[in-house]
């Protein structure tokens, strides 16, 4: 049984896509939980704000649960062809300490998904590189839906059997 934590950027249509592999995960009796990155609502970083113990987030809950799951799966839709900011600011906030964060990401796969109004094909691209980047195993296959494309429940179950070996 495998630990997955599903991290949506936004809530709406990316909270109910990462419901959806939420859903899947524990119908095949994993343990699966969601972070919502919007609802934290963490402040901009700067590195002004990041040397200021009084402006600095507490984000131990958000550390701990990604590095006890056992995999992720990152949920955002595009933002003028990138990723959303919600995403950007939580993973500048997360490597303030670079050596635990490099520790909690190198060799955790992770698998990509969207819900955009452009179909997504640039935000994966950008997240791919981005979590390659910071060591994690990111696997092959996505899972993109928009307005005119509904999750392919195939992909979900096979992204989740991917991860969860």
């Amino acid at each position: 049984m495998a630990r997955f934590l599903m991290i949506t950027s936004t809530s709406g249509a990316n909270r109910e896509l990462a419901a959806v592999f939420v859903s899947t995960a524990t119908a095949k009796g994993h343990d699966a939980a969601v972070v919502d990155l919007a609802e934290m609502n963490l402040p901009m970083f700067t590195v002004a704000r990041s040397k200021d113990p009084d402006e600095t987030p507490d984000i131990s809950d958000l550390v701990t649960s990604m590095t006890q799951a056992d995999a992720w799966i990152v949920i955002a839709p595009e933002y003028n062809g990138s990723i959303p900011p919600t995403l950007n600011n939580a993973i500048a906030w997360l490597s303030m300490d670079w050596q635990s964060f490099r520790t909690m990401c190198t060799g955790k796969p992770v698998g990509l998904a969207t819900h955009s109004g452009g179909g997504g094909a640039h935000v994966i691209m950008a997240m791919r590189q981005q979590f390659s980047y910071i060591g994690a195993d990111v696997i092959g296959r996505t899972c993109m839906s928009g307005r005119d494309k509904e999750a392919n429940p195939e992909t979900i179950d096979a992204m989740i059997d991917n991860l969860a070996r």
